[in-house]
């Protein structure tokens, strides 16, 4: 039987907006098996969310192939990118609509079995490291 696969995403900015960053890792099971950290440069905390969620992607895609056929949670700490992305939250800003229809076409080519759930800040600590950390080095 397969593992599920994990993905906690963060992204924020220092200012908003303000130099930004994007973090996530990637769990098979209980074992981390990657990460992502990326300097974005000047931009919204919503932005580095939407970013944050597609680096992961692409990144599960590179590790598990392309389709995914475990199954996929994606745990995130923005209550709005995870009910946009449920669809019970319309996006309306033009930049984060076009973040939104990249996720969804990733979503439909690779990630048939995926799933998003909110989690508490506390609970994303590895993301939101991995997030402060671009900022850190983007400085």
């Amino acid at each position: 039987m397969n593992k599920a696969v994990t993905i906690f995403t963060d992204g924020g900015s220092r200012g908003n907006p303000g130099p930004s960053g994007a973090g996530a890792a990637i769990y098979h099971g209980e074992k981390e098996i990657g990460h992502v950290s990326k300097f974005l440069g000047i931009q919204t905390n919503n932005f580095a969310e939407y970013e944050a969620l597609i680096l992961a992607l692409e990144k599960v895609r590179i590790l598990l192939g392309n389709p995914v056929v475990e199954p996929v949670t994606v745990k995130m700490d923005s209550e709005l990118i995870v009910k946009q992305m449920k669809g019970e939250y319309k996006v309306k800003n033009p930049v984060l609509k076009s973040k939104h229809a990249v996720v969804r076409g990733v979503i439909i080519e690779s990630f048939p079995h995926i799933s998003f759930v909110h989690v508490r800040r506390e609970y994303n600590k590895r993301a939101d490291a991995l997030a402060n950390h671009a900022m850190d080095q983007g400085r």
